[in-house]
C-alpha cells in the first residue's frame, strides 16, 4: 500500500468513515479498544504486532489493563495516509475476531 497523504480537505470525513476512529493533531487516528480481560488485550496486540511486521508499519501501543489504544500515523510521509486507514480497518478486524 502507497503512502499517500490524504488530502486535508478529505481527512476528517474519511476518519469519521472509521468506526471509533478520531483525527488528533492533525496527523494521527487514535481508537480505544476495551476487552472483557487483560489477556485477550495481549491477545489482539500480538495480531497487530504480526502484522504490523508483515507491511512494515508500526502503531503507537498503549495497554491499560484492559484497554488498548492504538495510534497511527505515516512517518515517512510525514501525516496520515491511505496506509493508515488501511491498517486502522485491519486493526478492527483483528479486534472483533477476538472480543
Amino acid at each position: 500500500m502507497e503512502e499517500k497523504l490524504i488530502p486535508e480537505a478529505e481527512k476528517q470525513q474519511r476518519v469519521e468513515e472509521l468506526e471509533g476512529w478520531k483525527l488528533t493533531d492533525n496527523k494521527f487516528i487514535v481508537k480505544r479498544y476495551r476487552f472483557e480481560d487483560f489477556l485477550s488485550g495481549i491477545r489482539f496486540v500480538n495480531l497487530v504486532a504480526e502484522y504490523s511486521e508483515e507491511i512494515q508499519h508500526h502503531p503507537f501501543i498503549s495497554i491499560d489493563y484492559k484497554v488498548v489504544t492504538m495510534k497511527l500515523t505515516s512517518w515517512n510521509a510525514k501525516g496520515l495516509t491511505e496506509l493508515d486507514l488501511a491498517c486502522a480497518e485491519k486493526y478492527d478486524i483483528l479486534y472483533s475476531n477476538i472480543k
